[in-house]
């Protein structure tokens, strides 16, 4: 993902698209649902920014389906956020983005995640630091093939336009993110993820990472709709609150925008949206 020459990028048209793009899958999915009472709550944070958290709850499709646009400010960041990244340090920043993730009543339709964001890190003197990410996973409590199938082929088709080694990198990044050490097992089927892009034309990575954003849909809501009515049992259920179990762990023990989120004053409410109304640890 190169241009011919570095380029500037106004953080009010990644803002522009990221409401946008958050107001779309909100319609997508109350399309889905049958339903378009997403509860709304517009926030701001005490140090700076705010967001606007929008979530579908005990739907006819979708038990829980969280949307979330933030756009945070602050003057520090936290020594876990710099370790890595020791140039970081002294500088303020902002982080803004749209998260997702999806808990379906069903148990043979399977949960996902996504999110797109940017961070820029700025300090007096010296040139800012930018750098999208994202991605986009499923996590199938009863695994099909062709779901999966579909999933990835729709995952390549989105990177296939910026370079053929996109697509196998930023997949292999996503199987040894979302994976559970202490489980020793993956989260669920994968799928594509990417951080820290900055290939010196910020055009070209807002691009990818637009296009990281609408393909998502394209490839979840035909999985959605071939798996929501089918029939399931109590002993279904329980299946799937205990695989959900897998899913608050990795949430809460790994995830690095939860844990951002914690360690510098986030939106409680707004970074634990992600977490399924029922779960079960037998």
């Amino acid at each position: 993902m190169t241009d011919s020459q570095p380029d500037t990028l106004p953080m009010d048209a990644v803002k522009t698209y990221l409401l946008g793009l958050q107001d779309r899958i909100c319609e997508e999915l109350a399309e889905e649902d049958g339903r378009e009472d997403f509860i709304v709550d517009s926030w701001e944070r005490p140090g700076g920014g705010g967001g606007r958290s929008r979530v579908l709850a005990g739907g006819a499709v979708f038990e829980k389906a969280g949307v979330n646009f933030s756009h945070v400010l602050g003057e520090g960041l936290p020594p876990s956020a710099t370790a890595a990244r020791p140039e970081l340090a002294g500088r303020s920043y902002q982080a803004m983005g749209v998260s997702l993730v999806i808990h379906p009543e069903n148990p043979y339709v399977p949960t996902s995640h996504a999110n797109v964001r940017l961070f820029v890190a700025e300090k007096p003197g010296e040139a800012p630091v930018w750098w999208f990410g994202g991605g986009y996973d499923l996590t199938p409590y009863y695994g099909f093939e062709e779901d999966c199938v579909h999933w990835h082929s729709t995952a390549r088709e989105a990177c296939a336009p910026f370079g053929d080694d996109i697509y196998p990198r930023f997949k292999r990044w996503c199987d040894e993110y979302f994976y559970l050490p202490h489980r020793q097992e993956p989260r669920g089927a994968g799928g594509i993820f990417y951080d820290n892009l900055d290939s010196g034309a910020r055009a070209a990575d807002f691009a990818f990472t637009r296009d990281v954003g609408e393909a998502f849909h394209q490839g979840y809501a035909g999985i959605v709709r071939s798996r929501m009515d089918r029939s399931w049992d109590e002993a279904d259920r329980h299946h799937q609150l205990v695989r959900r179990g897998r899913y608050v762990e990795f949430n809460l023990l790994y995830d690095r925008g939860t844990l951002f989120g914690l360690k510098t004053g986030g939106n409680i409410e707004a970074i634990l949206m992600s977490l399924p109304p029922e779960v079960r640890w037998p």
